[in-house]
């Protein structure tokens, strides 16, 4: 089958933080009734982002690329094609994502509920650095859109 590529030329893409190797975001939609938010993440390829926990349901759905999920050392846990939708709950299970040999485009349906953590930074060792909420996220949304 063919590889495709998504035309993102037209999204206006905020790194996320000063982490190393950068990946991006924007966010398209924030229900604050419902608490739902729709943000697309790109995660860079052959690369492994930050460390990290999620604490609430999020629903993905993969764009564009391989997604591919790691273990905290490093080793590959799973990787989800292009076209792959998934449903994962809150996790203590901390990981890495990143792309396959192009940037994948993945998009979130973060779902918190009542829930203000979203998700928890940690360093390599595994210690947390810091967390997003959703104050955050709206907050986020409310200055893109600016």
């Amino acid at each position: 089958m063919p590889e495709h590529t998504f035309d993102d030329s037209s999204i206006r893409w905020n790194r996320f933080g000063e982490f190393e190797p950068a990946f991006h975001f924007t966010i398209l939609d924030i229900d604050e009734s419902r608490r739902i938010a729709d943000v697309l993440f790109r995660l860079p390829a052959e690369a492994q982002i930050v460390l990290h926990r999620h604490l609430v349901l999020n629903h993905t759905f993969v764009v564009q690329g391989e997604h591919r999920l790691y273990e905290p050392d490093g080793s590959l846990r799973e990787a989800r094609a292009t076209g792959t939708h998934t449903v994962s709950p809150a996790s203590e299970r901390p990981h890495r994502e990143g792309g396959g040999a192009q940037d994948a485009i993945v998009h979130f349906s973060i779902r918190p509920d009542g829930a203000d953590d979203l998700y928890e930074l940690l360093d390599d060792a595994g210690n947390p650095l810091a967390r997003v909420t959703w104050p955050m996220l709206v907050e986020l949304y409310r200055a893109q859109a600016a």
